[in-house]
């Protein structure tokens, strides 16, 4: 059945992802042809679908590095002081990629214990030496972990100028020499830093003020990681979530829109008059700023944020595993049924549209996809991965993480209750629980594990792209069916005694225990 008349037939039901069964449909390329960019606003395009929840065990700078890398986007949660908020953006923009114009410098007088600080802060080993101190001041020299990583204690009271390299002896390159029409080239960069044999190659202007600092490890990891997602100055991207309560959003704003790339209002329910309010006097003091609103369940809500100014829609109640949303307040909607009314709406007027909550695995990502999404928030396939902040355990042998939902009374007490107005009750009611999730290893791993499930399911459905699906949405060229309990246990692994760990990597990752694997067979 074509997609709307699906959705006419059921008026009135609310569907999951794993209500659904979509039909495949004729296949003329090849999988290499299949293209996961997409945009998350109308400005910010990631190179793959997926984007990190902001909750306090699932997304801190760490991961929000890490699902850069991979092409997708983090956002840092706000049970932090927006001080704190913004020391973790700024180390997101400083890790990567290429040229590092957001500078630490340090002048001649500074003492190598201030080195090792900022080596043991930020992780930098090496840092360029200006007159002033300041970061585009004239460059003097560098110092790296070479001068000062076998140094005595008490030779951490010697000046920098003592140890570092002096400007004659640096391999430097100008502006001017590696830009072509006034674009720096990475290229050119890149060469005349591995030629030079240098652990880092700095970039200044004429008259040797410091512009750039490109290091062998920014130039590894970009090597390695040539998906990564980044803005025009190679650094990555990264977002972060802010209050709908006005006098904290405004003290957060402040602090940290000069580094984010976009914000998400994060409230359980976004369709209120205090996002609305918030989103236009945003718009209004930060114009530039890419803003992301919700959450949302319905056209009518995506509509109120469209006109108030959003750039991106978020898109899920309660269908979180961690969430107690319906079960507490009766409220909410089958995660399929949300994504699919409220994308018709945003694809309207152009606004991207982000699913949250309700992915367990990679097919629930394409369904959201072909439903209308244009990428999906992932909350516990992230909080198991080794970058979440979330404490590690073991039980009964296997390695798991701590999640929680930001509604449960941990989380709350951190800050979060105002994403659920009740910073101001004197009696809270969870709409969130603390539990375990099983170890997933990297995000190096686990993500480009997860987005080749999408390939092949996209492959097989004849989309080569979000963009291709939502032709196909506009075309009503996508077809699905309702499936049954036993068509559900059908297309699940049933009827075996035992499945090799090989053979249910798709199921639950690389690093899925024996136990898990033999608890998942149906008998």
């Amino acid at each position: 059945m074509e997609i709307e008349e699906f959705f006419t037939k059921f008026e009135g039901s609310s569907f999951t992802y794993n209500d659904l069964i979509f039909h495949p449909s004729y296949v003329d390329f090849g999988h290499e042809v299949i293209d996961l960019k997409t945009n998350i606003t109308r400005e910010i395009e990631i190179n793959l679908p997926v984007v990190s929840s902001p909750m306090d065990t699932v997304t801190e700078d760490a991961l929000a590095i890490a699902i850069a890398l991979q092409g997708g986007i983090g956002f840092i949660h706000y049970n932090m002081s927006p001080q704190e908020q913004a020391k973790q953006i700024q180390k997101v923009k400083r890790f990567k990629s290429g040229f590092v114009s957001d500078l630490i410098t340090l002048d001649p007088s500074a003492k190598i214990w201030d080195v090792v600080a900022i080596r043991n802060e930020y992780g930098f080993t090496s840092i360029p030496i200006t007159e002033d101190g300041e970061s585009h001041g004239k460059l003097v020299g560098m110092i790296t972990k070479y001068d000062y990583s076998t140094l005595a204690d008490e030779d951490l009271e010697k000046t920098v100028q003592e140890r570092m390299t002096p400007v004659d002896n640096l391999t430097i390159a100008r502006i001017d020499e590696i830009s072509e029409n006034g674009t720096i080239d990475i290229k050119q960069a890149n060469t005349r830093l591995v030629d030079s044999h240098s652990t880092a190659l700095p970039i200044t202007d004429r008259e040797g003020h410091l512009l750039y600092f490109l290091t062998r490890s920014d130039l590894e990891k970009h090597m390695s990681c040539p998906h990564a997602t980044s803005d025009p100055s190679k650094r990555l991207l990264v977002g972060a979530a802010v209050e709908t309560w006005f006098e904290k959003a405004e003290e957060r704003l402040a602090a940290i829109h000069r580094d984010v790339d976009v914000v998400v209002f994060d409230t359980s329910q976004g369709f209120m008059s205090y996002e609305i309010d918030l989103v236009k006097w945003t718009k209004q003091h930060y114009p530039d700023l890419q803003i992301i609103g919700g959450n949302v369940v319905t056209p009518d809500a995506c509509q109120a944020l469209i006109e108030a100014g959003v750039d991106g829609i978020r898109v899920g109640m309660g269908s979180g595993s961690i969430c107690t949303t319906q079960e507490v307040g009766g409220v909410g909607r089958g995660q399929a049924t949300a994504v699919y009314e409220c994308s018709k709406k945003c694809l309207q007027y152009g606004v991207p549209v982000i699913a949250d909550g309700g992915i367990r695995k990679s097919s629930d990502i394409i369904k959201a996809l072909c439903l209308g999404a244009n990428a999906v928030m992932l909350g516990s396939l992230l909080a198991s991965t080794n970058e979440a902040p979330g404490k590690t355990h073991i039980r009964d042998g296997v390695k798991v993480k701590e999640y929680r939902g930001m509604g449960s009374m941990q989380a709350m007490s951190r800050g979060s209750s105002v994403r659920y107005g009740m910073q101001s009750q004197l009696l809270r009611v969870p709409e969130g629980v603390t539990g375990m999730v099983a170890s997933r290893g990297s995000v190096a791993e686990w993500i480009p594990f997860l987005m080749q499930g999408v390939r092949q399911g996209l492959y097989k459905l004849g989309l080569k792209s979000v963009e291709h699906i939502h032709e196909k949405l506009h075309l009503n060229q996508i077809r699905l069916e309702r499936r049954s309990e036993e068509a559900k246990r059908e297309g699940d692994i049933h009827g075996l005694y035992e499945v090799h760990m090989e053979a249910m990597a798709s199921l639950s990752g690389p690093n899925t225990s024996e136990t898990s694997i033999r608890q998942a067979i149906h008998n």
